[in-house]
């Protein structure tokens, strides 16, 4: 028999939030490994794989965690100015280790500009969408940041071969429109997509664009934030 006094939406959520935290404490302790035996885990590709579906895994939980929250009304972007080229170089750091152990090179093409943004929104946007292009890219991915008519873009390249037709997309997502069908980054482009609409300014409000080409060729994936 059901007890009418339990919310389950909310046992799951603080059960998500424990995951999340044991998960980061886990990728912490990772790092060091690989800090304290650089030579023999630089080229193991089981010890990359665990840290690669680990750092997945954590980045799965921040968005059902917001997407959470989102539910509840409970999710707001706090507005606060940032030097764009540190918060770039600052988020990136996180993944080379692992970029290193898999033989990718990486870059930043970032204009001088300051953005005005919720930096842990975008850092869950950014985390997902770089550990998602070191999946498909061939030898290298590339934070991008540009101001483009008037909103702030960032982005992520890599020099795969692509997002497929179907998921090439301008504008945001709604939660009916998703086909989970087609693995986890439906999840994760829902998130950024919800995480673009708090952004807003006067009659602007933050979208996302999947396309491909950019400097490198493969799929690229920008978030536009007025």
């Amino acid at each position: 028999m059901t007890d009418p006094n339990i919310d389950f939406s909310m046992v799951l959520a603080s059960a998500v939030h424990d995951m999340k935290n044991s998960l980061g404490m886990l990728l912490n302790s990772l790092d060091e490994l690989r800090g304290e035996h650089e030579q023999s885990l630089a080229g193991s590709d089981k010890f990359n794989m665990l840290q690669y579906e680990a750092e997945r895994m954590h980045n799965d939980l921040v968005q059902l965690l917001g997407i959470y929250r989102l539910g509840e009304n409970n999710l707001s972007a706090h507005i606060d100015e940032h030097f764009v080229p540190d918060f770039l170089e600052e988020h990136l750091a996180r993944h080379i280790p692992l970029l290193q152990g898999l033989g990718l090179k990486y870059s930043i093409a970032a204009d001088d500009i300051n953005g005005f943004f919720d930096e842990d929104l975008l850092t869950g946007v950014l985390n997902n969408t770089i550990n998602n292009a070191i999946r498909y890219t061939k030898s290298q991915i590339r934070l991008i940041a540009r101001e483009e008519d008037g909103y702030l873009v960032l982005g992520v390249e890599d020099d795969g071969q692509g997002y497929p037709e179907s998921m090439q997309h301008t504008g945001t997502l709604s939660f009916k429109s998703l086909d989970f069908n087609t693995g986890s980054t439906s999840l994760g482009l829902f998130f950024a997509s919800s995480v673009a609409k708090l952004h807003t300014e006067g009659e602007c409000t933050g979208s996302i664009k999947l396309h491909n080409g950019g400097s490198l060729g493969g799929g690229v994936f920008e978030i536009w934030l007025p």
